[in-house]
């Protein structure tokens, strides 16, 4: 009798692929659009959730949480839509020079920063025009609303990647606070009830194409490719 391969165990959402509640306790979001003045750090905590300290600020007594910038300390004053341009200071993408290293970034004003939240992450501003602010991410380039906010800086924690797990209990234990699968193996090395590719019988590997309405056990291999076979 077979069983359920791992993407459709993952998708019925057993105690293995179910992350703690307690990781997500923090919800990273900005104030609201009319927010302006001088907010100020809290504390600064660590969230399993995320790979970033957050910061705790507060501002006309309300309470929100933001990914740290480099050199964050707990006491700061940080300026929110006005003030010098200073790391952990919250702008305006039209209000930020060209060149300027950024983090937090929103892709809708007023709906809180979506991207560029991982430790040690940055973007950087570019030209601005009457379509919005460009800003460049490695060396993609993406266009946005030049009243969307973003935090000045680098976020904490770039370092993160450099140390060593040394044993597999403490990648256990990582993986298990964040709700993923871990160990993971390559398809063709599992056994025949447990993949698609499984077995790899004759060893001969053709690449196969996943129909866009497969289910979660079906859905493996090229998902939707722009192009198949060799380039010539």
């Amino acid at each position: 009798m077979g069983k359920s391969i791992t993407q459709q165990a993952r998708g019925r959402g057993g105690p293995a692929y179910t992350v703690r509640k307690q990781a997500y306790v923090y919800k990273i979001s900005y104030p609201t659009l009319d927010a302006k003045g001088v907010g100020k750090v809290i504390q600064l905590l660590n969230s399993t959730a995320h790979t970033t300290p957050l910061a705790k600020i507060m501002i006309n007594n309300k309470i929100f949480y933001v990914p740290a910038a480099n050199g964050l300390f707990e006491g700061q004053e940080i300026s929110i839509d006005e003030g010098k341009l200073k790391e952990g200071n919250i702008l305006r993408l039209k209000n930020i020079p060209p060149g300027t290293k950024i983090f937090n970034i929103e892709f809708v004003p007023g709906k809180g920063g979506k991207i560029i939240r991982t430790s040690g992450g940055f973007a950087i501003t570019m030209n601005k025009d009457k379509d919005g602010v460009e800003i460049l991410i490695k060396r993609r380039k993406l266009k946005l609303n030049e009243n969307c906010r973003a935090i000045i800086g680098v976020a904490a924690g770039s370092g993160r990647v450099l140390k060593p797990f040394v044993k597999a209990g403490n990648k256990h234990f990582l993986m298990k606070s964040k709700g993923r699968k871990w160990h993971f193996t390559s398809a063709i090395k599992t056994n025949a009830v447990d993949h698609p590719f499984g077995s790899g019988r004759g060893k001969r590997i053709k690449s196969k194409i996943a129909q866009r309405n497969a289910p979660p056990g079906a859905k493996v291999g090229h998902l939707r490719p722009r192009r198949t076979g060799h380039i010539k």
